[in-house]
């Protein structure tokens, strides 16, 4: 269980502070579908969606899990940028 552990690093996405918890950012890739971003460092959090976006840790196979209940089975790693890249929006 250990070695999974450390093919499975931590992650750092998106989220939306709510009423006491957080929420999934989802985005939206050019063909519509709704899928999740998450970045590999914060410097590029910071370049692809600008300073001040809320986030949390998580690892790839407990994001995989979180989205399955929201029927969204897509996760782009460190896409270039969504604020301006007309192939990923904020949905």
């Amino acid at each position: 269980m250990e070695n999974s552990r450390r093919n499975d690093p931590p992650l750092l996405v998106p989220v939306r502070p709510g009423r006491g918890s957080l929420a999934l950012r989802l985005f939206r890739t050019a063909t519509g579908e709704r899928t999740a971003v998450a970045f590999t460092s914060r410097d590029r959090l910071v370049r692809a969606l600008g300073d001040g976006h809320a986030w949390m840790w998580l690892t790839e196979r407990a994001l995989r899990g979180m989205l399955e209940d929201l029927g969204v089975s897509g996760i782009v790693i460190d896409p270039a940028g969504t604020e301006g890249d007309p192939s990923l929006q904020a949905a």
